[in-house]
Formats: C-alpha cells, sequence, structure tokens
C-alpha cells in the first residue's frame, strides 16, 4: 500500500463532492477500475486550499496544477495479536430504517434509507461493531464534526451527510481481519473521505 499527501486547490476542493474525482487524476489510464484508495481531509482553508492524506494500492504518479503530491512513500504494515496502537478514523456512522412513505424496491420490498447516528452511545456503539472480534477498544475520544454540504452537478441536486472523527487506543486481536478492514475502509461515504483508518504506534 502506498501513503500520500495530498494538495488540491480551493477551487477543486470546495464541494465535497468534488474532492474524490480530482483524486481520480492521480491514477491516469485507469477510468473503468473500481475506486481501491482511501483518502481523509486533514486540513482545509477556505480560499486557499485542501490537504488530504490517502491510502491507496497503486502508486500515484498522474498530477496537474489544481492537484499535486507533497509526499508519498510505500509501507508494507505488519500488525501482530496483542499489540496496542493509536488510532483515527473519520466515519459517517448510520443505520438503515425502512421507508416511511412505504416505498418499495425493484423486488417488491419497503425501501431501507440510511440515517445518520446522533447520540454519542449510538456512535460509540457503532464503532465497538465495527471493531468486534478484530480489535479490543481500550480508549475513545469522539470529536462531533459539523455537517458536510455538498453539491451533485450531473442530478443537480445536492445533500448532506454527518461526519464524526474518532480517535482512540486498541488491541489487535486478528490482525489479517484488521488489515482488511484497512484495506476496504469502515463504513459508509468513502467517496466523502470517510472510512480511513490510520494507525500510529503507542
Amino acid at each position: 500500500m502506498y501513503l500520500s499527501k495530498i494538495y488540491i486547490v480551493w477551487q477543486k476542493a470546495r464541494n465535497p463532492y468534488d474532492i474524490h474525482k480530482v483524486i481520480w487524476q492521480l491514477f491516469p489510464n485507469r477510468p473503468d477500475s473500481n475506486r481501491d484508495f482511501l483518502f481523509r481531509v486533514e486540513k482545509q482553508q477556505r480560499g486557499f486550499g485542501t490537504d488530504v492524506l490517502m491510502q491507496s494500492n497503486q502508486e500515484p504518479i498522474g498530477a496537474d496544477s489544481t492537484c499535486f503530491i507533497k509526499a508519498s512513500r510505500e509501507y508494507d504494515l505488519s500488525l501482530i495479536k496483542g499489540q496496542r496502537l493509536r488510532f483515527r478514523l473519520r466515519a459517517n456512522p448510520t443505520k438503515k430504517i425502512s421507508d416511511k412513505k412505504g416505498r418499495k424496491n425493484k423486488k417488491g420490498d419497503i425501501k431501507k434509507c440510511r440515517v445518520p447516528l446522533i447520540r454519542e452511545e449510538e456512535q460509540k456503539e457503532w464503532i465497538e461493531r465495527k471493531l468486534a472480534d478484530i480489535c479490543s477498544l481500550d480508549a475513545l475520544i469522539i470529536h462531533r464534526e459539523l455537517p458536510l454540504y455538498f453539491r451533485k452537478h450531473i442530478e443537480q441536486r445536492s445533500g448532506k451527510i454527518q461526519t464524526v472523527l474518532f480517535d482512540g487506543i486498541f488491541g489487535v486481536e486478528n490482525p489479517i481481519a484488521l488489515l482488511d478492514m484497512m484495506k476496504m475502509g469502515i463504513g459508509p461515504a468513502k467517496a466523502f473521505g470517510c472510512g480511513l483508518l490510520s494507525l500510529a504506534r503507542i
């Protein structure tokens, strides 16, 4: 895997929906590939630009005047059972509920829709479920964040998601499953910078 620091100019980062499309430029000649990168906005200065941390299976190589690579390195993450690590995760904790209007999908079943988990206790339970049997949670800090508003140009509609930043410490119980989870990302809204799990030694 590769870990990279990316800078995106403000004009291309002011709408959160556009950020992942800009990052695609770093992987030229792969327009039809499935996304195999995760990212998290680390710093954003209105009117100036956005710093992004990105994890990818492929080395990023494309860049232009709107998006360029500040640093990139390959890393081979070795995880050991019983190891204690710090972690950071920006996520979009949600649950699925039945459509209140009773609308149905193509199979004739009532549609399910995602709703954000707002209460801190629900958010804590959400991440505990995601880490169950993979890590043992030792400490957790939940940082509330403002809603993330976005616009989809093609569909001419806008929306929002509610992100949460988790910081904490856990013990590794299943190293292989943890590595798989890191590669896949955690939870929904990965195209909006959610799901990247960052680890550091204590």
